[in-house]
């Protein structure tokens, strides 16, 4: 489907839209050199963004006598988009701070927002946990999108399959042979209960030292988990929607927490769909970990994987090292791609 047009009216719009940021940060950045010019800015010292908020980010100090304290910061417009978890150089002022330069980033989780721009969720990240639960109804889909999000990032993927006290006879048919096809791919699986207790010692033993961002849909109980890992922080839990047993979003900017015991946590905003469409169509493949083996392999270089002759996926069908339920995901997640208003970045 070809990206979608606007007319000559709607152009004017986000020309003049565009043209009033642009003042806007001119006049921030103004300011601030006259900030800098003036010696109003104290010593540079090293920090880390703490959370986002519009045109202002939390900075936490790792040095000096400002060192634990959090300041709420402004940020140079030539930065470009910060996020939680970002390593930054800040200057304090008499009344706030200001973040002069960015470091460089060792990881970024990125998504596209509704508008097909990409933007990045969380920075320096050494794992994911993707949390699904019964209810709202975990689907394969959804997991595989997170999956490919990390594999294709280098950040290692880790699932959590939370309220685990709600497991019954019935959902237990669909819900645990699809845990145990990622089980049986090699994705580390933990499965955790705040109502019992559950897992929680095996998610501070991985926690502990890493660099961890939680990602799921509203309602999959994250702010549950990190209250219990985190006790003292109190965040606000939503209630499921009775009537399509989806949760209601509580966390609204990600946040980064630190670990009593080492590490630190990110919480993300919840995340109803993960769209994938600023990923080359001919790297996501690369995101389904057990068809590496089978990629570059078929008869025909251009092969669709549509049961072309010679096909390597339609051998690893049928031998069982590929499953349909993952292959069936990635054709849907290809579809989505093209077929999306934004369309694939390399269209």
């Amino acid at each position: 489907m070809a990206k979608r047009k606007v007319n000559r009216r709607q152009a004017w719009r986000i020309e003049k839209i565009q043209a009033e940021r642009t003042a806007r940060a001119a006049r921030k950045d103004a300011h601030i050199d006259a900030q800098l010019e003036g010696g109003d800015l104290g010593p540079e010292q090293h920090g880390i963004i703490i959370s986002h908020y519009g045109k202002l980010v939390d900075v936490e100090a790792r040095e000096g006598p400002d060192s634990g304290k959090i300041i709420r910061c402004h940020m140079r417009t030539h930065l470009g988009q910060l996020v939680t978890g970002d390593r930054v150089i800040w200057r304090p002022s008499p009344d706030s701070g200001v973040v002069v330069a960015l470091e460089e980033r060792s990881s970024e989780l990125k998504r596209p927002n509704n508008h097909g721009e990409l933007k990045p969720v969380a920075a320096n990240i050494d794992a994911i946990l993707i949390v699904v639960a019964v209810e709202p109804r975990a689907h394969a889909n959804l997991i595989d999108r997170y999956l490919v999000a990390a594999e294709l990032s280098g950040i290692e993927p880790v699932i959590v399959l939370n309220k685990t006290d709600l497991i019954n006879e019935e959902n237990a048919q669909w819900l645990l042979p699809m845990i145990d096809a990622y089980v049986d791919i090699g994705y580390k699986i933990i499965y955790a209960s705040t109502s019992t207790q559950t897992g929680l010692d095996e998610l501070h033993e991985f926690l502990s030292g890493r660099t961890t961002v939680f990602v799921g849909q509203s309602g999959v109980g994250k702010s549950s988990l990190v209250n219990e890992l985190l006790p003292g922080v109190d965040l606000k839990v939503g209630a499921l929607s009775e009537a399509h047993k989806k949760g209601k979003h509580t966390t609204t900017t990600a946040r980064l927490f630190h670990i009593p015991g080492g590490g630190d946590l990110i919480d993300s905003p919840g995340i109803r769909e993960f769209g994938l469409w600023h990923i080359d169509p001919d790297h996501l493949l690369d995101g389904f970990r057990e068809f590496r083996p089978f990629i570059g392999h078929c008869k025909f270089r251009d092969c669709a994987h549509e049961q072309e002759p010679g096909c390597a996926f339609d051998e690893a069908l049928e031998s069982g090292a590929v499953s349909e339920q993952r292959f069936m995901s990635y054709k849907q997640i290809l579809h989505s791609m093209l077929d999306s208003d934004f369309g694939p970045r390399n269209s």
